[in-house]
C-alpha cells in the first residue's frame, strides 16, 4: 500500500514493488532523471483491448507504467458483460489479465469516467501517452417505424441485462409471448437466442444474474426467429472449427436438404422449444398491436445482387408480416465519442486513426472497436491491441512523445479527489470479487454478481 502513497506524491522514479532505502528520500534532480525513463501511460477501458495493450506496454517496455482507467467500478468489460453465461471456457482470460493487474507497473482505477469525472486533455497533460480503448457501448438503432414500442429492445441491452450489466439491470424484458424475433444473425443474435430457450435449469449452474434467472423461469418464449436481409453464406455468426465459413455452409446446406431419420424427427416433434433462420427480410416496421404493444414485424423480401464484397440485399417489392411478442435488434454495436476534443467519425462510429494512432493528435492512441469498429472475437482484439502498444512505443523510441517528466497518476487523483470521485483499486475488486464468489457457493453458482454499483462502493466503504 506504501508505494501507491509514493506514486500519489510523483515519486513514480521508485518502483511500486520496492522502496526506497531507509531513511533515503530521492532528490528532485534523481527524480526526474528517471522519470524520463519512465513513460507514464494511461489506458481507458478495462476490457480485452484495455488489458491486452497494457499487457503489450509493460512487456516490450521494462519500466512503463500503465494506469488503466474504467468507468464501472469493476473490470473485464465484455469479458464480464458479454460473453453468454453458459460459455465460461471464453471467460478463461480473466485470468491472464488477473497477472497484468498485478504488475507493479501497473494499477487499475475503476469508477472514473472519463468524459465526465476527467477529461481526455487532462489526462493528455499528465500522461505521456494516452490509449483509448473503452470499447463500443451502444447498439445500432434499427431506424424503423415502432422500433420505440414496448417490447422492442436491443440485443446488446438484453445480454447486459443477463450478465449484470449495471446499466441493464432495470430491464425487465417482457417474455409472457410465445413467439420471439431477433433481427440480426450475428453470434450475439446466436447468444440471445440459445439463452431464451435454454431450459433454465440448465443456467443455474453459470454466472448469469439471480433477476435474469427468475425472469427466464416464467418465460412463455417458445418460438424464437432470427432475421436476416441476406442469405446463407452472408451469415455472421462464426464456429470454433477449421475453415468455418466452408464448415458452416455444409452444416446448414445438409439441415436444409437432409431428411432426418426416423429417432431424429421424432425429437424434433416432440420438442417443447424451436428456433429457426429466415433469410432475404428486412424488417420496415414494428407492428403495433391494439393495446399499442407490438404484434410483429413487417418484412420485405429481399434478393442479392453484386458479387463478392460488393453483395447487397435490395427489396424485390414482397411483403410478409411475422407475428411475435418481442423483437430484439441485432444489428450491430457502435462506439460513442468520449470527449470533445477526440475526433471521432459518427457515421463509421470510430475514432480515425492509422494503425491505431488517432489522426492530427500526437500521444493518443486507440485500440479495440472503438479502433476499427465492432468486428472479431478476442484473439482479434488481441492482435489489434499489440498492434497499437507497437506504434506506441515506436513513437517513444522515435522521440514523439513528451520528453520531460509526467506526474502521471498523482495528478488524476488529486483532479478526482477534488471532485468527490472515489477511484476503485484492483485490490478493491478482489474483495467484490471475494464478495460474489461466497454468495454464488449457496446456490452452487460460480458467482452471484453485483449489479447496484452503489451497493459495491458501499461494500468497499466508499
Amino acid at each position: 500500500m506504501a508505494s501507491r502513497c509514493w506514486r500519489w506524491w510523483g515519486w513514480s522514479a521508485w518502483p511500486r514493488t520496492r522502496p526506497p532505502p531507509a531513511g533515503s528520500t530521492p532528490s528532485f534532480r534523481h527524480h526526474l532523471s528517471t522519470q524520463e525513463k519512465t513513460p507514464q501511460i494511461c489506458v481507458v477501458g478495462s476490457g480485452p483491448a484495455g488489458f491486452y495493450t497494457a499487457q503489450h506496454l509493460l512487456k516490450q517496455h521494462p519500466q512503463a507504467h500503465v494506469d488503466i482507467y474504467e468507468k464501472q467500478p469493476v473490470p473485464f468489460g465484455l469479458v464480464r458483460f458479454g460473453v453468454a453465461p453458459d460459455h465460461p471456457e471464453v471467460k478463461n482470460v480473466i485470468n491472464t489479465f488477473t497477472q497484468t493487474a498485478h504488475s507493479g507497473r501497473c494499477a487499475f482505477w475503476g469508477n472514473v469516467e472519463v468524459g465526465r469525472d476527467v477529461t481526455v486533455p487532462e489526462l493528455r497533460e499528465a500522461y505521456h501517452a494516452v490509449v483509448l480503448s473503452y470499447g463500443a457501448e451502444d447498439h445500432r438503432a434499427l431506424e424503423i417505424p415502432g422500433e420505440e414500442l414496448p417490447g422492442v429492445c436491443s440485443a446488446r441491452a438484453f445480454v447486459g441485462w443477463y450478465n449484470g450489466l449495471p446499466e441493464n439491470r432495470e430491464l425487465e424484458p417482457d417474455l409472457s409471448c410465445d413467439t420471439a424475433v431477433i433481427l440480426g444473425q450475428g453470434n450475439v443474435a446466436l447468444d440471445v437466442a440459445r439463452i431464451l430457450l435454454t431450459p433454465p435449469e440448465h443456467l443455474e449452474r453459470t454466472d448469469i444474474t439471480k433477476a435474469a434467472l427468475g425472469v427466464l423461469r416464467q418465460s412463455r418464449v417458445k418460438t424464437v426467429w432470427l432475421v436476416g436481409r441476406r442469405g446463407p453464406l452472408q451469415v455472421a455468426f462464426t464456429i470454433k472449427v477449421p475453415r468455418p465459413r466452408k464448415r458452416l455452409t455444409e452444416l446448414l446446406l445438409r439441415t436444409a436438404t437432409e431428411k432426418p431419420g426416423p429417432e431424429e424427427a421424432a425429437r424434433w416433434a416432440s420438442a417443447s422449444r424451436a428456433w429457426g433462420l429466415r433469410f432475404f427480410r428486412s424488417p420496415q416496421q414494428v407492428l403495433p398491436s391494439p393495446d399499442g404493444r407490438r404484434a410483429g414485424v413487417r418484412l420485405a423480401v429481399t434478393r442479392l445482387e453484386g458479387v463478392g464484397e460488393a453483395t447487397r440485399a435490395v427489396p424485390t417489392g414482397d411483403m410478409e408480416d411475422l407475428p411475435c411478442g418481442l423483437v430484439l435488434s441485432s444489428v450491430g454495436y457502435k462506439s460513442r465519442p468520449v470527449d470533445p476534443s477526440v475526433p471521432f467519425d459518427s457515421k463509421l462510429g470510430v475514432i480515425p486513426n492509422v494503425e491505431g494512432r488517432v489522426m492530427d493528435v500526437p500521444g493518443l492512441y486507440c485500440s479495440g472497436w472503438v479502433k476499427r469498429g465492432p468486428t472479431g472475437v478476442i484473439a482479434t482484439t488481441m492482435t489489434d491491441s499489440f498492434l497499437t502498444g507497437q506504434m506506441l512505443l515506436q513513437d517513444l523510441k522515435a522521440g514523439l512523445l513528451p520528453s520531460g517528466p509526467r506526474p502521471g497518476y498523482a495528478a488524476i487523483q488529486a483532479l478526482l479527489s477534488s471532485r468527490g470521485v472515489r477511484p476503485v483499486s484492483f485490490s478493491d475488486w478482489e474483495k467484490l470479487d471475494a464478495e460474489e464468489v461466497a454468495r454464488g457457493q449457496g446456490t452452487g453458482k460460480p458467482r452471484e454478481k453485483l449489479v447496484d454499483p452503489q451497493e459495491m462502493l458501499r461494500l468497499l466503504g466508499h
